[in-house]
């Protein structure tokens, strides 16, 4: 667990990850969704909603060292502009962020701090939402072909397929996500798997599976597509 809780937060020290360290990826995104449901509860206490949620939207970046919406940015860039499938790779491995990058990540954070002002603080929702995204990430590394011909960090994750985990994953955000609200909670939950499976779609048809910087995108979209649902009107 000590890889995954290192390659998915900044906390300890750097730690080469292997095969089984996908294998933690949900049990970690559920402990950081709770760290930031609590910071969530404890921030909502304090200030009015909108400051709270922009208080979590802070405190996630802070969480994961922008790990994430860097991955964000930098799959935007390579896969939404007319691009070949070599030079969309060569832009996703580039620092610099361009224009579809930029309007991305402003777009995900602003609807992530809209839906989290218009939501009454629940520890559980983003304990299961986070915990869902972290297991979608681990499924599309496990089920689908890594899409650069060699290198990269996440190319150690190269192993078979093990079910348990990510079927212990799902059970496992489903049940958090349902311990808030249990009809908006299944529903916020289901949404973020349909997020993070249009971005699996979509990278796959892009440039043939997935990159380290697509696995950061689908969790950004999968947690913000079940906020969205979780703060619907019903």
């Amino acid at each position: 667990m000590r890889s995954a809780i290192s390659f998915l937060t900044p906390v300890g020290p750097a730690r080469t990850p292997g095969p089984t360290t996908l294998d933690w990826f949900p049990p970690t995104g559920a402990l950081i969704g709770l760290a930031l449901g609590g910071i969530w509860w404890l921030a909502g206490r304090a200030w009015p909603l909108p400051v709270a949620a922009a208080v979590v939207v802070a405190a996630d970046l802070a969480l994961t060292g922008l790990l994430h919406l860097d991955g964000l940015v930098d799959t935007a860039d390579g896969l939404l502009p007319h691009l070949s499938r070599e030079r969309r790779l060569e832009v996703m491995a580039t620092p610099e962020a361009g224009a579809f990058g930029v309007g991305a990540a402003g777009a995900v954070l602003l609807l992530r701090w809209a839906a989290l002002s218009a939501i009454r603080p629940g520890i559980l929702l983003l304990a299961g939402l986070w915990c869902l995204s972290r297991t979608a990430m681990a499924a599309f590394a496990r089920t689908r072909p890594y899409a650069r011909r060699a290198g990269g960090l996440v190319s150690a994750f190269a192993g078979p397929t093990r079910w348990p985990p990510l079927a212990l994953g799902v059970v496992g955000g489903l049940a958090l996500a349902a311990g808030w609200k249990v009809g908006h909670g299944l529903a916020a939950a289901g949404g973020a798997l349909v997020g993070a499976a249009v971005v699996a779609v979509f990278a796959e048809r892009r440039i043939g599976g997935y990159t380290g910087d697509v696995l950061g995108a689908c969790a950004m979209v999968a947690e913000t597509t079940g906020l969205l649902v979780a703060a619907a009107k019903w």
